[in-house]
């Protein structure tokens, strides 16, 4: 893949000029300055289609705009060379990739769909030095994309091990449906994944992820 400088830079030109609109547009931690966050989504489709960004904010420190890939491997280095070349802009940080988060949210509101943490299961397994992580979920939808409670399992992974040692150390997300006693098969509560995880992340190489 090809890497843009001049689009690049030109995005960053134009955020420069402009953000300081999008931050007086904020209600909560919403930002209503619809025209140029699409300008800023329609340049950074230009310099790789699968580049993504979010607003995160706080009552304390500053909002912060985390840039990803959607879960596509090959993509990271545009994220990278994109946020390498960040500039400094007041009250405004610039983050690639979902970083580990702490309380781990106990629910998460998707599309108007409460969705509990609790209501998940997980396996870990490394198969040949390769992770493969199975999620288990009441009712597993024929099109995984179009449902909130895997968009909501995806929110829940980043928090608990981060975009991406997710996209870099899980080799295969699998998705099934949750047995009648999940403990009899020896399954895991999803919000233990991170102690899980952790210890048997430095046992396999960096590799992308499949998903089934």
């Amino acid at each position: 893949m090809q890497y843009n400088g001049k689009e690049i830079a030109d995005f960053w030109l134009e955020l420069e000029m402009t953000i300081e609109q999008v931050l007086e547009s904020r209600d909560d931690n919403q930002f209503d300055a619809e025209m140029l966050l699409g300008d800023y989504r329609q340049r950074l489709q230009s310099i790789d289609e699968n580049l993504t960004f979010h607003f995160e904010a706080d009552e304390e420190g500053p909002i912060e705009m985390i840039f990803g890939c959607d879960g596509y491997p090959e993509s990271i280095h545009s994220v990278l060379s994109l946020v390498g070349a960040a500039p400094d802009v007041s009250g405004i940080k610039f983050k690639a990739f979902n970083h580990r988060y702490d309380p781990i949210p106990s629910c998460i509101n998707v599309a108007g769909e409460m969705c509990e943490l609790s209501d998940y299961w997980f396996a870990l397994q490394n198969n040949d030095k390769k992770l493969h992580l199975t999620i288990y979920m009441p009712h597993v939808p024929e099109v995984l994309e179009t449902d909130p409670r895997v968009e909501a399992v995806m929110i829940f992974l980043d928090a608990l091990i981060g975009e991406y040692e997710l996209m870099t150390k899980v080799w295969a997300l699998d998705w099934l449906a949750t047995p009648a006693d999940p403990v009899d098969y020896a399954l895991k509560p999803l919000s233990q994944l991170r102690d899980y995880f952790d210890q048997l992340k430095d046992k396999v190489a960096p590799i992308g992820i499949t998903f089934h």
